[in-house]
């Protein structure tokens, strides 16, 4: 019987890699190279295996065994291989053996890895150190990686790997902070939205912002046997690649993710127009400023910026053109004008953009006539990495029957798990949150359907507070015992300030 591989240990070297480097570079700069040796380490051992495999079925068939080998979902040749990386680990030249390396896999790959380790160089200088600290590190974390088997006859049909590529960026999510924010939506909250826009089979999924790619997987793995289509983009190059190698490790071979900035040039397009999707999920960053760089150059002459960003070839914002120092609503008009008849959008945003003015107003006021807001739901402060203020998920659909928004507040300390650093949301949480939004009933002090006409009557201010109310009464005052109290009180501090006079006296002061 062949000895299984359990998550456990996979994630124990995962850690040793990552004090490789802990205390050398910044945890935003390794993260690169550990997730892309855990990539390079779990093509080598997969592809390995099955050349066994077959080189023990067709014996001394060459042609046969290369015949299947080309089946594979990726190639590689001996020299991009782990086992030789690894024997060549005290080489003076290993970063760059390993760039071309990356860059063989690349081309023997083109179909699926095309472009995927264009952000990644072993051999630099300026992050990685000079050529004796940065070979040893690059030794190190071979050494490393060398004590994991990722061989499928040792994983079985769990997907830990794809679980332990989850599990590091969590952590280097964590390790960075705010901007670990960017790239990462905690696995709870990540479950929240997949579970809130209830994918279907053969659905078309798109997240314009989709960071390593972890709500994506999220939301296709609501699906049996994961058959979605899955498109996203992300901005930041090194990210890009993060999410590309994520869905590969996750058995999303034919995932499409684009680089490049969505609101500026989005990339999914039909006959040169905006695609359409079925469900879109994002966590986009909040109040985004300068996200009109890609309409106009000057971006602080607000006047120009709202005239370029109106010309807009795909007509997203003829609502309104958000200013340029907050571009929630700018992504929010993005997903509508991408969302397909009877779609669903399921997306994180900060409370500012249920209450703030001017144009952002006007947004929202013809969202709220066209019936597209479904539902408001507020998350607890401090849920995000980086990120401490309190943020809630908006839900839009086109095409939707009841005139009316829902209102759910989670966000009291009875609604979340306290933490040191983070807080977290737990499985009873969410599954309320899921069964008050199926029901779509008001609930004493947690949730609220409010007419559209009250939403007009406030103005559409939709705050949460103004529609359900949280108030928690005090008891009242007994007047006579605090009279008491007060008198009590007076009466110690009196004895107190006696006891102080004598200790005084003694020491002659």
């Amino acid at each position: 019987m062949v000895e299984q591989t359990t998550q456990e240990q996979i994630n124990h070297v995962l850690w040793q890699a990552v004090d490789t480097f802990r205390g050398k570079i910044d945890s935003t700069s390794f993260k690169d190279y550990i997730l892309t040796m855990l990539f390079i380490k779990y093509l080598s051992d997969t592809y390995k295996e099955h050349l066994e495999q077959y080189t023990k079925q067709y014996k001394d068939n060459v042609k046969l065994i290369q015949q299947s080998m080309q089946q594979e979902r990726f190639v590689l040749d001996k020299q991009s291989s782990f086992d030789y990386l690894y024997s060549k680990r005290n080489d003076l030249e290993i970063g760059d053996m390993i760039n071309k390396a990356l860059v063989r896999i690349e081309k023997e790959n083109s179909g699926k890895l095309s472009g995927v380790f264009r952000n990644i160089d072993f051999n630099n200088e300026a992050l990685l150190g000079r050529t004796k600290e940065r070979n040893a590190m690059i030794r190190t974390l071979l050494e490393d990686f060398q004590k994991l088997s990722l061989k499928p006859s040792q994983l079985g049909n769990e997907d830990i790997v794809g679980n332990a590529y989850q599990y590091l960026i969590g952590l280097f999510a964590s390790d960075a902070g705010k901007k670990g924010g960017e790239f990462y939506t905690p696995a709870e909250v990540s479950e929240l939205l997949a579970r809130l826009v209830k994918p279907q089979e053969n659905d078309r999924i798109y997240d314009p912002t989709c960071g390593s790619g972890s709500l994506l997987i999220k939301v296709a793995q609501q699906v049996p046997n994961r058959k979605v289509a899955i498109y996203g983009q992300e901005r930041n190059g090194a990210t890009y690649s993060l999410a590309r190698m994520n869905m590969y490790l996750h058995r999303i071979d034919d995932a499409k993710i684009e680089w490049g900035d969505t609101l500026a040039a989005p990339l999914h397009l039909e006959n040169g127009k905006l695609m359409k999707f079925d469900k879109i999920v994002a966590n986009p960053p909040f109040s985004l400023d300068k996200w009109a760089i890609g309409f106009a150059s000057e971006v602080t002459n607000e006047k120009k910026f709202k005239m370029r960003a109106g010309l807009d070839p795909h007509s997203r914002f003829e609502w309104g053109v958000p200013p340029s120092s907050k571009g929630d609503f700018a992504f929010i008009q993005h997903m509508l004008y991408s969302l397909a008849e009877n779609g669903t959008i399921v997306t994180i945003f900060p409370h500012g953009v249920l209450f703030r003015g001017a144009s952002e107003k006007r947004i929202r006021k013809k969202i709220i006539e066209y019936n597209l807001l479904d539902a408001v739901i507020g998350l607890p402060k401090n849920l995000f990495y980086g990120v401490g203020i309190p943020v809630c998920i908006l839900i839009f659909k086109k095409n939707r029957e009841p005139k009316d928004v829902l209102f759910i507040d989670a966000s009291s300390e009875e609604h979340y798990k306290k933490g040191k650093n983070q807080n977290k949301l737990r499985m009873e949480d969410i599954e309320k949150i899921i069964e008050i939004y199926e029901k779509r009933e008001t609930m004493n002090k947690y949730s609220y359907v409010a007419t559209l006409d009250e939403i007009v009557e406030n103005d559409f201010n939709i705050n949460i507070p103004r529609y359900v109310d949280t108030f928690e009464e005090s008891e009242p005052i007994d007047m006579e015992v605090a009279k008491e109290n007060i008198q009590n009180i007076r009466k110690e501090l009196q004895e107190v300030e006696a006891q102080m006079e004598y200790y005084l006296r003694e020491l002659g002061l």
